[in-house]
């Protein structure tokens, strides 16, 4: 059985061997067609298409001077996350506000509220009460309008690239 077994073991790989290997010939045929084509193409000589000249309908241009430009800002389409929040320190919060940073432990975020005060900033912590656990957000500013604070959001990215809005729905 086991002579049986190797045999036929043999015979698989001898076949896998030769079955896969590419032929010589193959090759000359097709470098024969490459060579017949480029003898071809040497042959016929290329004679130059006469050029249409069409005169391209183009719509005109009207020149606007740049005090009639108007720049549209998208302030509408930044991402507010609404939370309903409770004041721990600072004066009170607006409408929009600016989170720069979310903490489970207050000392955290008492120490990143220090480094906003020293930097210039009215810097508040709130607290966020959810059933699966506490957050104290770090917010930087407070608007009463969202274009104020989207202005002051994308200062503060430069420093806290994940800062982002807050709307206090209490």
């Amino acid at each position: 059985m086991k002579k049986y077994f190797v045999f036929c073991a043999g015979l698989c790989v001898a076949m896998m061997m030769t079955s896969c290997k590419s032929s010589e010939s193959a090759y000359k045929k097709a470098y024969e067609k490459a060579q017949a084509q480029a003898a071809m193409q040497q042959d016929q000589q290329v004679t130059p298409v006469q050029q249409v000249t069409e005169t391209p309908v183009v719509t005109p241009v009207v020149t606007r001077p740049a005090t009639q430009t108007q720049v549209v800002d998208n302030v509408d389409n930044v991402a507010v996350r609404q939370e309903s929040v409770t004041l721990v320190s600072g004066a009170g919060l607006k409408n929009f506000s600016v989170v720069v940073g979310s903490f489970t432990v207050v000392a955290n975020a008492e120490r990143e509220q220090q480094n906003l005060k020293n930097n210039g900033y009215a810097a508040q912590i709130v607290k966020n009460e959810t059933p699966s656990r506490v957050m104290y957000r770090v917010v930087a500013s407070t608007f009463d309008s969202k274009i104020d604070a989207v202005t002051s959001r994308d200062q503060l990215r430069a420093k806290y690239p994940d800062a982002w809005l807050l709307f206090n729905t209490k």
